[in-house]
């Protein structure tokens, strides 16, 4: 660590008044407007906000990382006494990764898909000046150890696609440590990681923050990350502060009604709400469902099969919501995509009011999978950005037949379904915040009139207000429209929310299954206990003997 020029007890990173401005034509004036506040060594300051509220933009001006267009109007960012808003772009960079380290919120994003893992280390010594080639990769090794990720020799010469979400974060962990920085700004690290993935980040940051002595900004729109590993708490609304304090005061007695509706946003471990008996009619049953994913191999490559469905059993009723939870790689985005025709099953049976999808072909085939409508988790990829969104939600419909015309007129009626304005019709997914397109894909998938919904992680991308937002809605139209919906997630607590009933899945495998109410209260089996005990800031869930007072 570098000398310090700091005075006895100042803080390492001392923002000043601090304003961002944006480009001509954006939505408001700042990105962040007249922000201050410390961080200390050895703290960890949980910056808390919306997409939009200006949480990141400070920590990218820290970095010299602002977007094109956003400027500083004014203040100061001292770090160790330097305003590093002053800084040339030379000094700025002897700056990043030696004394101050980040971790970005895409880890496939920020790596280089052509470099293995190991070279990509040990080019933050290179860029650097520092150390032997041997003692680069020595010392890589050593980080990638230190971060736990498994088997550490063979991540080393693993390229970027070949690891886990979860072990990719863990390499941007090890590259943001490489040098050993006072200050290490984690932004959004954990959201689009399953919550026992999410877990093992944050004990990680928490584990390595105390052993180095390093000050952590760590910007997040969970509070139930806050409740996990904060020291301290800024929360943001529209590029300003509305609240900071002590993380435990905070969360404990909100001041501000912006921070009162964050944390009431995040669901709870209060007992699921009691659902209204649904007919028990199958609408879908599947039955005896295989998948497994081949791979052919190649020069010195065995062949790999990995088995994404192992006999698979269940029915959903009529107006009955289903939620499917498991982690990555338990099959439950597989099963999703056979139930939709997007992939199809080795072995086994998918019915629909009794008919068997498989044995169906031509007309028949299309007819019955039109009332298979699906929701994605990331609408922005799923929606293509040179069609205005009307004509979006109205492709559907024409393919089937429908004049343009009147497809068009139904487009803009679902828009208001799902509350947006009729005038959304005409501009394009880009002019869209993420939880406005995820009500565009629900429109999209109800243009065909469907009787069931499959909704893939349709929320695990959203700020928890935004979540909360689109759960309702989802629930709202379930009810109005008589539909089924499928609910695929990682998280049981968003689950429970929403879901009647809910299937646990682990490697491919149905492991429990049950009300969502015994689920929540009483799991059986021990990966279900794992993933309860996963959720971020969990309190201890109510004894069952309390479910009959719902």
């Amino acid at each position: 660590m570098s000398e310090s020029i700091r005075e006895s007890g100042a803080p390492l990173l001392r923002i000043e008044r601090l304003s961002l401005a944006l480009p001509d034509g954006a939505d408001r004036l700042y990105a962040v407007d007249n922000v201050s506040y410390d961080l200390s060594a050895g703290e960890i300051l949980c910056v808390v906000g919306e997409s939009g509220s200006g949480k990141s933009m400070t920590a990218n001006a820290v970095m010299g990382l602002l977007p094109t267009g956003v400027h500083v109007s004014k203040g100061r960012a001292l770090f160790d006494g330097q305003d590093v808003l002053a800084m040339d772009e030379i000094s700025h960079r002897a700056l990043r990764g030696r004394r101050i380290g980040m971790i970005f919120q895409e880890p496939m994003t920020a790596l280089n898909p052509l470099m293995r893992v190991g070279e990509q280390i040990a080019e933050v010594f290179e860029a650097h000046g520092l150390l032997t080639p041997k003692a680069r990769k020595e010392r890589a090794l050593a980080l990638l150890e230190e971060v736990r990720l498994p088997d550490p020799t063979s991540a080393l010469r693993a390229y970027p696609f070949e690891l886990s979400g979860g072990q990719r974060q863990r390499v941007m962990i090890a590259m943001a440590l490489a040098l050993e920085p006072e200050l290490l700004i984690a932004d959004e690290p954990t959201t689009a990681l399953d919550v026992t993935t999410q877990a093992q980040i944050l004990h990680l940051v928490k584990d390595l923050q105390a052993r180095r002595g390093m000050a952590v900004m760590f910007i997040t729109h969970d509070f139930g990350v806050v409740a996990e590993i904060a020291n301290r708490v800024c929360v943001m609304r529209e590029g300003k502060i509305v609240e900071m304090g002590i993380a435990r005061e905070v969360l404990e007695n909100p001041q501000h009604e912006y921070t009162r509706a964050l944390i009431e946003a995040i669901p709870g471990d209060a007992i699921p709400p009691q659902r209204d008996a649904r007919d028990s009619t199958p609408l879908l049953s599947v039955s005896g469902l295989d998948k497994v994913y081949r791979s052919s191999g190649g020069w010195f490559q065995p062949k790999r099969e990995v088995v994404a469905l192992d006999g698979i059993d269940f029915s959903l009723g009529k107006g009955e919501t289903l939620g499917i939870v498991g982690e990555s790689g338990s099959g439950k985005s597989t099963l999703g995509r056979c139930i939709v025709g997007l992939n199809t099953p080795d072995s086994g049976e998918i019915r629909l009011n009794g008919v068997d999808l498989s044995a169906l072909e031509g007309r028949e085939l299309r007819e019955h999978r039109r009332r298979i409508q699906m929701v994605f988790q990331d609408p922005y990829a799923s929606l293509n950005p040179r069609i205005r969104v009307g004509m979006a939600i109205a492709q559907g419909p024409i393919a089937n037949g429908v004049p343009k015309a009147e497809a068009l007129a139904q487009a803009r009626a679902l828009l208001a379904t799902v509350g947006l304005d009729g005038g959304a019709a005409e501009r394009y997914p880009h002019e869209f915040s993420g939880g406005q397109r995820q009500r565009i894909g629900i429109a999209r998938a109800l243009a065909l009139n469907p009787e069931l919904i499959v909704a893939d992680e349709a929320v695990s991308a959203l700020d928890v207000s935004i979540q909360a937002q689109v759960l309702k809605l989802l629930d709202n139209l379930k009810r109005e429209l008589d539909l089924s919906l499928l609910f695929i997630t990682h998280d049981l607590r968003v689950a429970a929310q929403i879901c009647d009933r809910l299937i646990v899945m682990q490697k491919g495998r149905i492991v429990e299954h049950g009300s969502a109410l015994e689920i929540f209260l009483s799991p059986q089996h021990p990966y279900t206990r794992e993933l309860l005990e996963a959720i971020p800031g969990r309190r201890e869930a109510p004894e069952p003997a309390t479910a009959g007072a719902v």
